[in-house]
Parts: C-alpha cells; structure tokens; sequence
C-alpha cells in the first residue's frame, strides 16, 4: 500500500476516533495535556487525540443501597438497620477532579453516617420518628459531598431488624401499655358515671315528684319479670300520710 494511502486512511481513523457523542443525560470532562479545560456536551464533540483527553459523566439520578449496619442505639439497643440513597451529579468537573470514585465514595460517606445519625437516638425515635431521622441523614450527607459536585435528594431508612429477645421484649411492653390505657379508660368511664349519677341524684332531690314517677317506673319495668314476689321498697314520702293517721 502506497504511503499516501496509509496516511490518508489514518487521518481518517484519527478523525472518526476523535468524535464524540454524548447523550443528553451525559456531559464530558474535557483535559487538554492533562489540565481541566472545561465540561462540553450534550451532541457531538471533538476530542484532539493524543492531546485532548475525556471522562464521560452520567448526571441521572442514582439509586444507591446501604447495606445493613449494626448499630447500637442511644438506649443500648443493638440493632441492624439499611437505607436507601437517592443522588445525582450536578457538577461533573468537580465529581471527577474532587474525588476518584464519586459513587464509592457516596457509598462509605452513607455508611458511616447511617451509623453515626441513628446512634445518636433511642430505639423508640428509629421506630416512630423515622421521616425526622431520614431528613436528618439527607442533610448531613449532602453537606459531606458537596465538594464533589453530589446533590443527596433522598435518604430513606428501609429495614430495622432486632434480634428475637428485643422483640418479645417489645410485645411485653406493648401489652402492658394496653393494658395500662384500658385500666385509664374504665376509671374515667367509672368517675364519669359516678359524676351522672350525683346529678341525677341531686335532680330527683329537688323534685319529689320526680323521684316517685321513678319509683313506679321502675315498679312497671319489675312487672315485666317472670317472678311471683316482688320486693319494692317504698319512699317514706309516700307512707307518712297513712302514718300520721294511725298515730292519730
């Protein structure tokens, strides 16, 4: 093959290899013997071979699993938690110039502060105060990669496992607390009553009348029961008058 020839299809090599095309979803790091010369993309671009050097970067949001740490609580629980962590790469030039491995590096920042943010709260604030710890672990984690051009968008807490002792442990306390509030329930419902039945007491204090409708009805509701003797009592009000007359 004739020199020129080879030249030409080099040329031509050299120039398909040098073209780039980046997605919209994508940017390129850009060096330029070996200095940061600036993020191009999205479309097509032209990288100067053995001069200009690329580092493509994907700016999607990325889904990153925790993996289960044991953690010890701030009351002494032993327990295992994991998490999920929703991000993405806002400054491309920064997540390959700031940092090697912007996702491992995400991944062991999480780690470490899943641990650090839930030993700092007691067992019952990991159960019933989640979202609080999730918003917690959200803003420590974006202000630590920050500098390496990361946006934390998300942290949420998934699974919280306890070993079989703690869980019996926690179904104990659950049923006392049942039961404490059940004992609570009927001693009100009992004052209440109590309460009703001095008012009542005090209503049919000032209206005899009242008191001896009562009496009679209650004397009808009696009538109603398959019995043969019925002891009623009689109110005093209604057997003075046949008293005073046999005193006479």
């Amino acid at each position: 093959m004739p020199f020129g020839i080879a030249l030409v299809v080099l040329l031509i090599v050299l120039v398909f290899s040098s073209i780039k095309v980046l997605n919209e979803y994508e940017r390129g790091v850009m060096f330029t013997l070996g200095r940061f010369t600036g993020i191009k993309g999205p479309g097509v671009i032209f990288v100067v071979p053995m001069v200009q050097h690329m580092r493509k970067v994907d700016l999607r949001v990325i889904v990153l699993n925790v993996p289960k740490q044991d953690v010890i609580t701030r009351d002494n629980v032993s327990v295992k938690v994991n998490a999920v962590v929703y991000f993405r790469i806002i400054d491309a030039g920064k997540a390959i110039i700031a940092v090697e491995n912007a996702f491992d590096a995400t991944s062991q920042v999480a780690q470490t502060t899943l641990r650090s943010v839930v030993g700092q709260h007691e067992m019952d604030d990991l159960l019933s105060q989640r979202d609080k710890l999730n918003v917690d672990l959200q803003r420590i984690l974006d202000q630590s990669t920050e500098t390496w051009g990361i946006k934390v968008s998300t942290v949420e807490i998934k699974d919280v496992d306890l070993d079989e002792s703690m869980i019996r442990a926690m179904a104990k306390q659950a049923e006392a607390e049942r039961t404490r509030r059940a004992k609570i329930i009927h001693a009100e419902g009992e004052s209440q009553a109590a309460a009703m039945l001095v008012d009542a007491a005090k209503a049919l204090e000032q209206a005899p009348s009242a008191l001896q409708l009562r009496y009679l009805q209650t004397l009808a509701d009696i009538s109603h029961e398959r019995t043969q003797i019925i002891v009623f009592p009689l109110p005093l009000d209604l057997i003075k008058p046949f008293l005073g007359k046999h005193g006479e």
